[in-house]
């Protein structure tokens, strides 16, 4: 019953709730578990301990680092297919250089795994000979029987032959990844055309790849082939493949694909739900689907996007996630037509550096979107606080000559109080959110951020570049957010020591902190947050000129656990000689 209640709780939860008893701390193990936390094991002799330990609670998640081809890495990766193997899932050895037989005794002492990353692993293919041997490569079918997922992501020297060895040891693939390796592509793929080729040793071909799909078709689901170059007729060709039912396509920074091609894979998969087209610049608005990223495609003006929500004629899926980041074609306009189509089911909402954008957009959000549980708005600069407190627009400019003011009574003509409550659709609305990113958003002050940065679930939060921000909002912040985990605050330059003495003791929960060119901050900030952030890992102090480096070694003394501390340029460093 414990562990059960234990896992409605957030991971900060949990890690608190196990110092409770031993009881307590194997259930909140338990819920660890359950919740598919992964465990990160740096690989080194000091490791096989919690290696033996994690394998007697039956830990199915792990991520290997700074695995290389040493004995230690060796007896590390023998001690994971003993104490863990049997009962391991997901591994991840991203990034290592593990020698091949290693590679193949972890696999074959590994029956049940699911998911298997090797992005990055170059070490295994330089060779070409990985699996070449038929009865190690019969061993490793057999071993991989239940794998369905496979990332081999940024593989620089990984071939067609090396590509088919291990890919048939998978027979029941469903995910794969190839995102940044090399791919070739050969004329005629217009046409489609795959005809029987040798597979090559040193290099990696879209047709060899076509010819994969074309035999998995039946179970491939998922597809990263992001910054691998993919030219229109290859997504074309693709997406045409026979009994191909793609849920799942990333093709970040594809930057050649078309409109038209992107098209075609809507018509031709329609179970498509998620597709990243973030980074392919040569994009306009069309396509829909359950997850749509479209971040950095310049083109994109929301107009068809709009038309496709509120079309009769074909019903599509509810959107859960959608990024329009740095499309700085958006105008209001298009995005109001386009909001209230999007429904109830839209959880992520990224609008970053639209700048275009107005308070008439946050105020049909606030309206529309109450369920969001992510939004971003960084660098939207024409956000002001009568939007975010839901008031309409002014109607009347201040007097020429007449003293002006930061807060909300300039702003807006008729105001009696001073800094009035919310009145109409305002942020308040969306109480759902987890993280909120309003960087740079320049014209907010204090007179809104202190009314509606009030969300009990609020984990992330980054109120950077923001020139009005004061110890007043701070505080305010600190009272309206108690769960805060992730903040960010850089380039607050009217933060101050008092500011923090106040609102430090609200966060406890607390694991990344920027305060980065902060310049009234001193040592004492940094000791008011030392004694109230106790799950402090990440702390950026760079560039604060009251801060020195004594303070910072005096901070890293009292909060041993914090992994990272930036302090590059503290302590008013001349930046004209050292950089």
């Amino acid at each position: 019953m414990l562990t059960y209640i234990l896992s409605f709780l957030p991971l900060s939860d949990q890690k608190e709730a196990s110092l409770v008893s031993r009881a307590w701390y194997c259930a909140a193990q338990n819920a660890l578990r359950e919740t598919n936390v992964q465990y990160n094991i740096p690989v080194s002799s000091a490791s096989l301990s919690a290696i033996k330990s994690l394998g007697l609670r039956g830990i199915s998640r792990i991520s290997l680092t700074n695995l290389d081809g040493s004995p230690t890495s060796y007896q590390v990766l023998q001690s994971v297919a003993y104490h863990l193997g049997p009962h391991l899932q997901s591994l991840c050895l991203g990034g290592g250089s593990p020698t091949e037989a290693a590679f193949v005794a972890l696999i074959l002492g590994c029956p049940a795994l699911r998911t298997l990353d090797l992005s990055g692993c170059n070490s295994l293919f330089t060779s070409g000979t990985l699996l070449a041997q038929p009865e190690t490569a019969q061993s490793v079918k057999q071993a991989l029987g239940s794998l369905r997922e496979l990332s081999l992501a940024g593989l620089r020297d990984l071939a067609d032959l090396s590509f088919n060895r291990l890919s048939n040891c998978a027979p029941g693939l469903e995910r794969l990844s190839l995102a940044y390796c090399h791919l070739t592509f050969q004329p005629g793929l217009a046409q489609g055309s795959v005809e029987f080729q040798d597979s090559s040793s040193s290099q990696l071909s879209f047709r060899n790849v076509l010819r994969f799909v074309r035999e998995r078709a039946g179970r491939l689901h998922a597809l990263d082939l992001s910054g691998t170059g993919l030219p229109p007729e290859a997504l074309q060709v693709l997406s045409q493949v026979a009994g191909l039912q793609l849920q799942e396509l990333s093709l970040h920074s594809c930057r050649d694909i078309s409109t038209e091609a992107v098209a075609t894979l809507c018509r031709q998969q329609p179970g498509l739900t998620f597709l990243d087209l973030s980074g392919c610049s040569e994009l306009t608005d069309g396509a829909l689907l359950a997850n749509l990223d479209m971040a950095e495609c310049c083109l994109v003006s929301g107009w068809e996007l709009a038309q496709a929500l509120g079309s009769a004629h074909r019903a599509p899926p509810p959107l859960t996630s959608l990024s329009l980041a740095y499309c700085s074609s958006l105008k209001d306009a298009s995005v109001l037509s386009m909001i209230p189509a999007l429904g109830p089911s839209l959880r992520v909402l990224d609008l970053s550096s639209c700048v275009a954008l107005t308070n008439r957009t946050v105020q049909a959000i606030c309206t529309h979107l109450t369920h969001l549980s992510v939004l971003r708005l960084a660098w939207c600069k024409e956000l002001r606080d009568w939007g975010l407190l839901g008031l309409g627009e002014p109607s009347e400019e201040p007097a020429q000559g007449s003293q002006q003011c930061p807060t909300l009574e300039c702003q807006a003509s008729g105001l009696k109080e001073p800094s009035p409550d919310p009145q109409g659709p305002s942020l308040l609305m969306l109480q759902a959110l987890q993280e909120l990113d309003l960087t740079a958003c320049s014209k907010l002050t204090d007179a809104s951020l202190a009314k509606v940065l009030q969300f009990p679930q609020l984990r992330r939060l980054s109120l950077s570049l923001l020139p009005a921000l004061t110890d007043t909002g701070l505080v305010a912040v600190a009272r309206g957010c108690p769960s805060l985990e992730h903040l960010v605050l850089s380039h607050c330059s009217h933060l101050s020591d008092q500011g923090w003495a106040q609102a430090a003791g609200a966060w406890p929960r607390l694991q990344h902190l920027n305060l980065s060119s902060c310049s009234q901050l001193t040592e004492q900030t940094l000791e008011s947050i030392g004694q109230a952030c106790k799950q402090l890992r990440v702390l950026d102090v760079a560039m604060c000129p009251g801060i020195n480096m004594a303070a910072v070694r005096h901070f890293q003394a009292q909060l041993p656990q914090v992994t990272c501390v930036q302090s590059r340029f503290v302590g008013g460093a001349d930046l004209t000689l050292t950089l």
